[in-house]
């Protein structure tokens, strides 16, 4: 019995990758599937065919972005001894990233799907349930800042996981409007600064 269809004439995980990068710096509205195509260098038929359409194809670039570049906001809350050295470690570890060359500048998450249609409300709505996520893991991370006794009782955990993800998502801005290192560092010192004290 012969196999049916043809094989995959290209490896999945790369093309994945080439779509992440164009939905990172063009967005998921700006980003059409003749500029997709190109930078995968396949066909639309092969597109759909091996990811299902351009929302699919984003949700697993989002996927990927999330354990690749994006991974440095768990990994600073997971792996840092204190609320306050996860916290600036989530900003500077993201800022350095947001910045490096050889990729786009700031985070696909915050700048992917700002713009977006009512056909694209979905990939909206995705998004945001990803950002949301980030902040309330943050704010689970302070809430054990509470109970270690690094942070007072009665801190405003919520309030404190808003203003942390309101700078990251700035600087994410900042660093895709041009600003270097040494600026958006410059920024995460003031916000270390506000801090509050036990």
């Amino acid at each position: 019995m012969s196999p049916r269809g043809r094989p995959r004439a290209f490896d999945r995980e790369k093309v994945l990758a080439e779509a992440m990068h164009v939905f990172w710096e063009r967005g998921y509205e700006g980003a059409s599937l003749a500029e997709l195509t190109a930078a995968m260098g396949i066909n639309p038929p092969s597109l759909y065919a091996a990811f299902g359409g351009k929302e699919s194809l984003f949700r697993e670039a989002l996927e990927l972005y999330g354990v690749t570049d994006g991974q440095y906001t768990a990994r600073a809350l997971r792996e840092q001894p204190t609320a306050r050295a996860s916290v600036e470690a989530m900003l500077r570890d993201n800022a350095r990233a947001y910045c490096e060359p050889g990729h786009p500048t700031g985070c696909m998450v915050v700048l992917a799907a700002t713009n977006y249609t009512g056909a694209s409300q979905g990939v909206h709505d995705y998004v945001a349930e990803l950002r949301a996520a980030t902040k309330d893991k943050l704010r689970k991370r302070l809430r054990q800042g509470v109970e270690e006794g690094e942070l007072a009782e009665d801190a405003d955990v919520g309030a404190l996981a808003t203003f942390y993800t309101t700078v990251l998502h700035g600087l994410s801005l900042q660093a895709r409007d041009g600003a270097d290192r040494a600026e958006l560092d410059r920024a995460i010192d003031l916000a270390m600064a506000s801090w509050p004290r036990p």
